[in-house]
């Protein structure tokens, strides 16, 4: 598994890179890796409100359909229209595949390190 270093994780399997007050956020190679062959993503509206700790989207796989659930709260400012296009784009690179830009930032309290998230993943 892949665990950038510089982004921070939910043990929801969200990533979440803070650059500028602008909070760019997707799904890790580990939840990529569980779900499968990825083949719709439902993502939400620009100026729509997330709040941490809730779903914001949703993606189907072969297997299963899952909720992408916020890392923070905030207002999305930026959809990755081409995963609306091409879901694949995700399991081909889960830190490129974004999914949603999110300004206003705040609830960032429960965010993991990389070495947080992957002994976390190393229990499950």
């Amino acid at each position: 598994m892949n665990y950038p270093s510089e982004l921070k994780y939910t043990r929801d399997d969200e990533w979440l890179l803070e650059e500028d007050g602008v909070a760019t956020v997707g799904i890790s190679d580990y939840a990529q890796h569980e779900l499968g062959d990825l083949v719709f993503v439902n993502l939400p509206e620009v100026g729509d409100e997330v709040v941490a700790g809730e779903a914001f989207a949703d993606v189907e796989s072969v297997k299963a359909v899952a909720d992408v659930i916020s890392p923070v709260s905030g207002e999305v400012l930026e959809i990755n229209e081409d995963l609306l296009d091409d879901a694949a784009l995700i399991n081909e690179d889960a830190y490129a595949a974004w999914f949603v830009k999110v300004g206003n930032v705040t609830d960032k309290e429960e965010l993991l390190s990389a070495d947080e998230y992957e002994a976390y993943n190393e229990t499950r």
